[in-house]
Order: structure tokens, then C-alpha cells, then sequence
């Protein structure tokens, strides 16, 4: 990998599809391929943004306009591109990330309302309209996504701290599914979708043959 541009690989999805637990098995498989893998996520990838992800998903803020919400998810991606993810790619490393700006253009345009004109203008002001080289749709039906989120929170406690999108209505996940399989419809070449209520081994076989088969001159 020496003197190579790495690869970023972004991994997006309703709450409660999994992306957590399938980027840290691709993250292994990459390990184990010879490939030096930075793992992070937005918001919260950098200490800024572990502070801006405090203010974000704190389930108290819910009277949080759209527009200041969809601000807060752009300086988190501003300061988690300069300090972390191009670094990472300039130096060789690939990187995977939980959530980037595919999640703000469903969140926070479409369920939301913000303009996607505003949104494009704050991402190419954060970092030069950086986009992904991969971005891996786990797709799910909003019900079981959520029921799975809410299980997922109160096992580990995170309902207080971070549940404010698991409590919005089933509408509101609704519509960010839909988003996203618009965008991915719409860019197919940047984005695998993969149905995602198979079990994870299974999902992430799939993953695998995917980057497999994209970048295999870059596997030892």
C-alpha cells in the first residue's frame, strides 16, 4: 500500500441496519488482507466531534431546528475530514466510516426538509464535495430497523444519551430509506446495496466479494 491513495468506504442505512457490526468485519477482513484500515465514524470520529455527537443525538434537544442540526452534522464532517479522514487517505490508509454525508442528504433533507441545495453548498464548503469511493447500503424495513435500534440502546444503556432519532416516528424512518435508495438509484456506480435482515456472516460475505471484486489488485 505504500505510496498509494487509500479507499473510502462509507457504510449508511437506517437506524438499527447494521452498519456498525459489518464495518468492523470488513474492517478485519481488510486487516487481514494486508490492507492498513482506519475505522471511524460521524458524527463523533474526532474529540470536536465526540462533543458535537453529544449535542446531536441527545434525545432532551428535541426542539432542535432542522437547519441547525443539519450545521452541526457538516462541522463535524468538516473537522473529521481535515483531522482524520484525509490524512488517513493521503497517507495510503483506507478508511471506513459509519455514516457521511449520504446520511444528512436522507436525514436532514429528505425526512427533514432542508433544502438539498443548502446541504450540497455546506458539504462542498466542508470538504470540497469529497465523496466516497464506496458507499454500502444496508437496506431493511424501517419497523424492524428500529425495533432492533431500541433493543440496541436499552441493552446498552444508550436510550438517554443518544436515542433522540430512534424516537421519531415510523414516517420519519420511512422516508430516510427512501432517500437512500433513491441516491443509491441514482449512483449506481458508488453504491452496493445489500439487504440487510439476512444474518450478519452472511452480509458480510457479500461485502467481501464486493471489494473482492472492485479492488482485488490492491489485496495481497
Amino acid at each position: 500500500m505504500g505510496g498509494q491513495h487509500g479507499k473510502f468506504i462509507t457504510f449508511e442505512g437506517i437506524e438499527g441496519s447494521g452498519k456498525t457490526t459489518q464495518l468492523r468485519l470488513l474492517a478485519d477482513h481488510l486487516a487481514g488482507r494486508g490492507v492498513d484500515c482506519a475505522r471511524t465514524k460521524q458524527p463523533g470520529g474526532t474529540v470536536i466531534g465526540a462533543e458535537i455527537r453529544k449535542i446531536l443525538l441527545n434525545p432532551s434537544h428535541h426542539e432542535m431546528a432542522p437547519i441547525c442540526e443539519a450545521m452541526l452534522y457538516l462541522a463535524d464532517r468538516a473537522q473529521h475530514h481535515a483531522e482524520l479522514i484525509l490524512p488517513a487517505l493521503t497517507g495510503g490508509r483506507w478508511v471506513l466510516c459509519d455514516r457521511y454525508h449520504d446520511s444528512t442528504r436522507a436525514y436532514q433533507g429528505a425526512a427533514r426538509g432542508v433544502s438539498g441545495d443548502e446541504l450540497e453548498r455546506m458539504f462542498a464548503l466542508a470538504t470540497g464535495s469529497f465523496e466516497p469511493d464506496l458507499t454500502i447500503l444496508l437496506d431493511l424495513d424501517p419497523a424492524a430497523g428500529l425495533a432492533r435500534a431500541l433493543r440496541r440502546n436499552d441493552e446498552h444503556g444508550l436510550a438517554a444519551a443518544e436515542g433522540r432519532f430512534e424516537n421519531e416516528r415510523l414516517a420519519f424512518h420511512q422516508a430516510v430509506r427512501r432517500s437512500f435508495l433513491r441516491l443509491a438509484d441514482r449512483q449506481q456506480s458508488r453504491f452496493l446495496v445489500v439487504e440487510a435482515s439476512r444474518e450478519p456472516g452472511a452480509i458480510a460475505a457479500e461485502i467481501r466479494d464486493a471489494i473482492e471484486a472492485r479492488w482485488k489488485d490492491c489485496l495481497v
